[in-house]
């Protein structure tokens, strides 16, 4: 799509904006106000600081900074402006702090902030080749993308305060028998990374632009593996994952709202490190970044598919991502959004681990309304992950979009399986 044919619908985008902020409305009202300003997870802000930064970002990004808006309050805006991701905990302490304002003020702060930026997206002028920020809407789709990205890494933290200490919503599990996993050929082929901008609205830096590579043939898992399949890795000496935990010789899963017995056909969620140690001990090795677009998206009958399924937009019959539950479900509960290959759970359950490490494509360029975004985070210490979790938008669901963690960060939802 070129930036002469990009329209925006007013009305589609403040309603976009609302509903983000209606979910993170829900997501607070997990939290028991006695933890407003715990921090579960030592190498991240309190929750405190979420409630106002999510707001603060939109303003900052739209009005201020792409529309050129007066401050509203400086200060906060400075206090609230942007999160941390250091390498360990001894790094997260420069970032403590004991001097939160108040929930009231951060919550009419919030309300300022919104206030401003709805006008905005109904009236202001968004898209000006002129302004950096402003082409082909860049400004506003980044607030847009911005608070569902923070509603999954808000989620990741209130999974780890302690059962009591959150307002739990009514949703069931299911397990069943583990189906057996067995490796799928995959055939040479060539596929596409990123995207070219002209055809997408709006994608993050990391996706552009697009880049053509071929991928050998290899093999790869059906499914990601599962909590059975990691058990005996463990049994054999491997480390536990951080959200399993035991009792009376049984193991436990600690779910987003409880603890319940293992369930053994979901896929489990690791870190990098446990993710390529587990495939060390079987003598396998994790899928590079190229290798899963080609068995995602790859079809050796035709040319790439949009989705792993094909052209259709991404609905519940697919996977499971976009709030409809909180936790994983079994490995083979969706078998429509199964690729051309046969390769079934590629996109929802949980974020895939690839061995590539995160770094821009050649021809990279900054985003003008977030520079920072992925640039301060190619140093080779993290790793590309594709698909989504449970928790994840449905906006992102796209070809081109990348995720991207430390090798080391055992809290986000992530799975894996492997190539050979």
């Amino acid at each position: 799509m070129s930036a002469s044919a990009i329209s925006l619908e007013r009305a589609a985008l403040v309603d976009w904006y609302t509903r983000n902020r209606a979910r993170s409305a829900m997501i607070f009202d997990f939290i028991d106000p006695e933890s407003y300003y715990a921090q579960p997870i030592a190498l991240r802000h309190p929750f405190a600081f979420y409630e106002g930064h999510i707001p603060a970002f939109s303003f900052l990004t739209l009005n201020e900074r792409a529309l050129g808006e007066a401050p509203l309050d400086a200060g906060l805006e400075r206090l609230f402006e942007r999160g941390i991701d250091p390498a360990d905990a001894e790094a997260a302490k420069s970032y403590a702090r004991a001097d939160w304002p108040s929930r009231q003020q951060i919550q009419d702060f919030a309300r300022a902030c919104d206030r401003r930026v709805e006008s905005a997206l109904r009236d202001a002028t968004l898209i000006d080749p002129q302004v950096p920020p402003l082409r082909r809407g860049q400004a506003a789709y980044t607030i847009l993308e911005h608070e569902p990205m923070h509603h999954e890494t808000l989620m990741y933290l209130i999974h780890q305060l302690p059962d009591a200490q959150k307002n739990a919503p009514s949703q069931g599990h299911r397990d069943g028998a583990p189906p057996r996993n067995a490796f799928v050929a995959i055939s040479a082929g060539r596929i596409t990374l990123g995207a070219n901008p002209d055809e997408l609205d709006f994608g993050w830096d990391n996706e552009f632009p697009e880049v053509r590579a071929e991928v050998g043939e290899f093999e790869m898992q059906r499914y990601p593996v599962t909590n059975a399949d990691y058990l005996e890795f463990i049994e054999a000496g491997g480390p536990v994952p951080l959200f399993w935990a035991q009792r009376d010789g049984q193991w436990l899963l600690r779910t987003a709202f409880e603890t319940i017995a293992l369930p053994r056909s979901w896929p489990v969620y690791v870190t990098h490190e446990q993710a390529q140690l587990y495939a060390n001990w079987k003598g396998w090795r994790l899928p590079s970044e190229a290798q899963f677009h080609r068995a995602a998206y790859g079809d050796p009958n035709g040319p790439e598919r949009a989705f792993p399924w094909g052209a259709d937009k991404p609905e519940p019959r697919h996977g499971n991502f976009g709030f409809r539950r909180f936790d994983p479900e079994p490995v083979d509960a969706h078998p429509d959004g199964a690729s051309a290959f046969g390769v079934e759970d590629l996109v929802g359950n949980g974020w895939e681990w690839t061995s590539t490490a995160f770094e821009p494509f050649a021809g990279f360029d900054p985003m003008a309304s977030y520079p920072q975004y992925s640039a301060d985070f190619f140093d080779g210490k993290h790793f590309v992950m594709k698909g989504a979790s449970p928790v994840t938008a449905t906006e992102f669901i796209r070809r081109s979009f990348r995720n991207w963690f430390y090798e080391d960060y055992p809290y986000m939802y992530a799975k894996f399986r492997c190539a050979r």
